[in-house]
């Protein structure tokens, strides 16, 4: 596995240390783009950010991504000419910043690109997730050419879920590595 790197894309305001993200790169050494402002997020920011990392690597990558991280890879890789450096992508539980809820905060994020991701991919939903309906985020999968995985009652499928170290996502991120 030392000759891919994983990237991690947290979503809107960063992944806590209990998310499987946080944990992945404890166990793993796996890399987070940070970003210059988690709280009040800009789409062309991220995007630019996101394309530094990539550019600067010397292997090939993997992108896991949470929530708004998931939006993040759909909206740069509609416009790089760096995804060809990108083995596969994890998309964890998008985010949908056309809800009500999220427009204010996540304004740049509209709208959702629905091009079709240049490199194999799985998104996993989940049933109860408020942030995003199951509906939704097969919608995204289809447009984006994701396999798409229903993750059941999972909520947010972050550190509130209780995945702990989350085995089952590790493996299916193994098939690119």
């Amino acid at each position: 596995m030392s000759s891919t790197l994983i990237l991690l894309l947290p979503g809107w305001q960063n992944s806590g240390p209990n998310h499987w993200q946080s944990r992945w790169e404890a166990l793993y050494g796996d890399v987070r783009v940070l970003q210059h402002d988690w709280m009040r997020p800009l789409r062309g920011d991220w995007m630019a950010q996101l394309d530094t990392v990539i550019q600067q690597q010397t292997q090939p990558v993997v992108l896991a991504a949470h929530s708004l991280g998931c939006l993040l890879i759909a909206a740069w890789a509609a416009c790089t000419a760096h995804a060809n450096t990108v083995r596969g992508a994890l998309l964890v539980a998008p985010g949908d910043p056309e809800q009500p809820a999220l427009q204010a905060v996540l304004h740049s994020w509209r709208p959702v690109p629905l091009q079709a991701l240049p490199f194999p991919s799985v998104l996993i939903g989940s049933q109860t997730d408020p942030y995003c309906s199951a509906a939704r985020a097969q919608t995204f999968a289809r447009a984006w050419g994701c396999t798409w995985l229903d993750y059941g009652d999972a909520g947010h499928i972050n550190a509130d879920s209780q995945l702990g170290d989350w085995p089952e996502g590790r493996e299916i991120l193994k098939t690119w590595l």
